[in-house]
Parts: C-alpha cells; structure tokens; sequence
C-alpha cells in the first residue's frame, strides 16, 4: 500500500524489543513454569498500599485522570523538598526521556551518552533527528565522564547519564560527578537518570536532587517502576527547574499519566516498609549473585541494582533461545563491549536458584 515517505532519519530509528510476557513464550515453547529475569522488574510484587488505592480508584475509571497529576506533584514535591511547578510526571521515566528531545533538540543537534547505556536514549535522539554521541565506556563498564565531557561541542544539547546504569550496573561517584559538571558548566542540560537510586547502597553515591537545589542546570529522572513494583502502571517522574519543567510541559501528551497510576504512585510513596523490604532483598540477592558467579568462574560486572551483567561466552541469541527451553528469560546484550552478554534481573531465591541451575547445564558442563 502506497502513502506519505517518512522522514529518511526514521529509517535510522531502532525499534525497542521488550522482553515476551512468561505467558507468551510458555506458549510458544509448550513449557510451564518459566521465571522471568529479564525486566529488572521487583520479583517481590507491588506495594500493598498501592494495590489498595487502585482497588479503591476502580469505580472512577468512567473519569479522565487529573492532567497536570496535581496531588501526586504536590506529594512528590514535599517529600523531594521542591516547589510543585520542579515536577513533571511521565509515563514512566522513558516518557520523560522522550520529552527532553522533542523539547531540547533540532536537526543536526548532538546528544551525549554513555555506549553502554540505556537504549531508549539513543532512540529518542534519532527520532527528532539529532546526533546521538556514544561514548565508549571505561575497561570496567562505568561512564568514562572525562570522555564524555571531551565529547561537549556547541551543538551539544543534552548529556544522558544513567547513575546507577543500565544494562551495565555500575555507577560513579559524588566527587566524579561534581567534577564532570563543573567541567561541562551549564550550557548544556545533564539528565541524571536515577531510576535504580534506591537499591544502591554505597556511601559516596551522589543524589542528583542535591545538585539541583545547588543550582547545576541538571534533571533528575525517578520512576515508580522497579523498587515500588509499578512498571505494568508506567508513571515516573522528573525534577528540575521551573523553566526546564515548563519546556517539558509544552510537548507533554494531554493526560499522560492514568488515574490509577497517579493513586498507586501517591500511595506507593507513603510506603517505606515495602522499599525497605525490598532493597534489603535486593542486597541479600545481589550479594549471593555476585558469590555464586564468581564461584563458577563466570565473569560479570559488579553491580549496585537490581541485575548483573554476565559474559557467558558462547552465543547469546542461541543461549537466549536455550535459557528459555529451561525456564528462564534473560535479557541478551550486544554492540560494542556487550558481545555474549546476558543482563540477569534478580529474582527471589528460588528463582535465583534456577538460573544457576540453567547455568551450570548450559554454560558450564557441570
């Protein structure tokens, strides 16, 4: 069928592939019983304060949701000690990624990230036509900041951080960070994406809101999705000046964010039991992750979130397809410095245990 040519640079726009629902690739394999451990999503379920209020909201849903997400901004912004109009909602923190390049970026204009980082960074750069600038990342698969500042021209719009980053699990510092904003300045606007903030447990870990309130022209990026356990509701949020929330807001879809996701998130904020159990799972699991790898020679990166990224040299796309045989779903990597990489959510222990299981059988012959 014939119609209107898009734009040549959409031809250069990658298509995100999520992970397959448990459901689906159980019916395709014909097998029961598969654990997914490939959505970095909270193996724990949902904050029970958050299930109740969408219980709760059921009855309203004949009703559009509040547009400008009045009450959860208000909440988001007493507990993150900023004034309401710092707040922006997102359908998810991708949501507000997506934003920062429609409202920030023309054609021609450069994006800087790290390579190994977040895809959806780099798709939302093409799809205004900018230049997506990925920068390799160090020997250990941290942010080489040094690099990337380097990488700064006057075309330069955004610089897209990930701290913790995914895929890789790695992070930087309070020092590193203040060093590299000090040397880009604030000509270009820094996106601190901190959607795994609250699984790290590292004493020089830098919250970005901090240097927000201290003037640095930066944007931090939360999200309800991983420690709260909301990602099938999709709501984030981000933080920044008055100015950069009200550019965001010119190119925010109407109704962006559903009520139920609103009231889930609003309520899921209140419950620090369900974040304190979880991250304290999360730190058990990671712990014992990390020992079992190492134990069985397996090489992989150190993380401080809720995955690990392992080398597991042999041919990811067949192992992918293996794992899947056997119960599991990992999410495969690749590109530069990712080559037969798997990135492996941490699930409960029985689900952890599978895995390894999976593992020796595959991988190791043991």
């Amino acid at each position: 069928m014939r119609g209107p040519k898009v734009p040549e640079y959409m031809h250069k726009v990658a298509i995100y592939v999520p992970g397959k629902p448990v459901e689906e690739v159980e019916r395709e394999l014909g097998v029961t019983g598969i654990v997914k451990l490939a959505s970095n999503e909270n193996p724990l379920g949902s904050s029970p304060k958050a299930i109740a209020a969408v219980q709760n909201a059921l009855s309203t849903l004949n009703r559009y949701p509040d547009g400008g997400g009045y009450v959860l901004r208000r909440a988001v912004a007493e507990r993150q000690r900023v004034d309401i109009d710092q707040v922006i909602l997102g359908n998810g923190s991708v949501e507000i990624i997506e934003m920062l390049s429609r409202a920030y970026v023309e054609d021609g204009d450069d994006v800087v990230m790290s390579q190994q980082s977040f895809v959806s960074y780099e798709i939302a750069v093409r799809q205004v036509n900018g230049n997506a600038i990925a920068v390799p990342a160090r020997p250990d698969r941290g942010h080489d900041l040094d690099a990337i500042a380097a990488a700064v021209t006057g075309r330069t719009k955004l610089i897209y951080l990930a701290n913790p980053c995914n895929p890789t699990g790695t992070y930087f510092s309070r020092a590193e960070l203040e060093a590299f904003l000090d040397r880009v300045g604030d000509e270009v606007l820094v996106v601190l994406d901190q959607a795994y903030l609250e699984y790290v447990d590292k004493a020089d870990y830098p919250d970005g809101l901090q240097d927000l309130k201290q003037g640095r022209n930066v944007i931090v990026l939360r999200t309800f999705s991983k420690i709260y356990g909301l990602a099938g509701l999709r709501i984030g949020y981000g933080l920044a000046t008055p100015e950069v929330i009200a550019h965001l807001n010119r190119v925010r879809s109407p109704f962006n964010t559903s009520s139920l996701a609103q009231v889930a998130a609003l309520a899921a904020l209140d419950d620090e039991e369900w974040a304190t159990f979880s991250r304290e799972h999360n730190l058990r699991e990671l712990a014992y992750m990390h020992a079992e790898l190492a134990r069985r020679g397996v090489r992989y990166t150190p993380s401080v979130c809720n995955f690990i990224l392992a080398e597991l040299d042999a041919d990811i796309k067949t192992l992918f397809v293996e794992f899947q045989k056997h119960g599991v779903i990992l999410r495969p990597q690749g590109g530069p410095g990712l080559v037969n990489c798997a990135r492996i959510s941490l699930g409960t222990r029985e689900e952890n245990d599978k895995f390894l299981r999976v593992l020796d059988r595959l991988v190791l012959n043991a």
